[in-house]
């Protein structure tokens, strides 16, 4: 199977949740350990307190290296942090996806050259997305984000994934602009996400990275088979499958 050029990806930066004990700690450990300056805290931001108090701080982002790789956009790590920032009484999706423990990896940011030639790509071949390819504002950047990774039935894992392109063409922003009217999640990056994430927990309805049925299928064709078996002519007739089963979808 050929390689795209859009499929050539980098790992852009990943969100990370932490208890909120282990958040303030992990603040220090970034500045200190990891060597972090204050110019690397890229950002934070915050939930104003309903009761007066001071404001809880809901997410920040630290560079902890960058590798000049390319002198128009150096590939930065970096690491975007959140903790359960609702009261102990309100419902947190944050807090669901933790569960018992302290840390948790929820999403992986892809970078591509090509946002908009991978987002067909997978939609074509089943990928369900949380949102449509969208323009930070904040950012020069086009953003997309997926479904969980989780089982037909089963519990939601809070694991999903980004996918992005920095510095996206004119021609890209025009097919962004056309293709999406929607503007909730256009303003406010994060808290747009945080927003959707929290509808879908609080709904009991959390989008999977490929459907159920899709997924069964796909299981049923390498029930007979380890991973070294899988060869070429199986992975072309899967493919092929995502590509029917998902455009009898879309039909019907």
């Amino acid at each position: 199977m050929s390689k795209q050029p859009f499929l050539n990806f980098a790992v852009d930066h990943m969100t990370l949740l932490l208890h909120p004990r282990l958040y303030k700690v992990s603040y220090a450990v970034f500045r200190i350990i990891f060597g972090s300056s204050p110019e690397d805290i890229l950002y934070e931001k915050r939930r104003p307190s309903k009761t007066g108090g001071k404001d809880a701080s809901m997410t920040y982002a630290s560079r902890v290296g960058t590798w000049d790789g390319s002198e128009k956009d150096p590939l930065a790590t970096i690491f975007a942090v959140v903790q359960p920032s609702e009261p102990e009484n309100e419902g947190s999706h944050v807090r669901d996806m933790l569960g018992e423990s302290a840390a948790h990896l929820q999403h992986l940011a892809l970078r591509t050259p090509d946002l908009l030639a991978f987002h067909k790509h997978a939609l074509e071949r089943g990928v369900q997305f949380v949102t449509p390819v969208l323009k930070d504002e904040e950012e020069n950047l086009i953003q997309v984000f997926s479904g969980e990774w989780y089982l037909p039935g089963g519990k939601p894992t809070g694991f999903f994934f980004e996918f992005l392109q920095r510095e996206p063409s004119d021609s890209a922003l025009a097919e962004v602009q056309r293709q999406n009217k929607q503007s909730w999640f256009r303003d406010e990056t994060f808290l747009g996400l945080y927003g959707e994430k929290e509808r879908e927990y609080r709904s009991g309805n959390v989008l999977h990275f490929l459907s159920p049925a899709l997924f069964a299928a796909i299981e049923a064709k390498l029930a007979d088979k380890e991973v070294y078996e899988i060869t070429e002519d199986d992975l072309k007739a899967i493919e092929a499958l995502m590509i029917e089963e998902t455009r009898k979808a879309n039909a019907g």
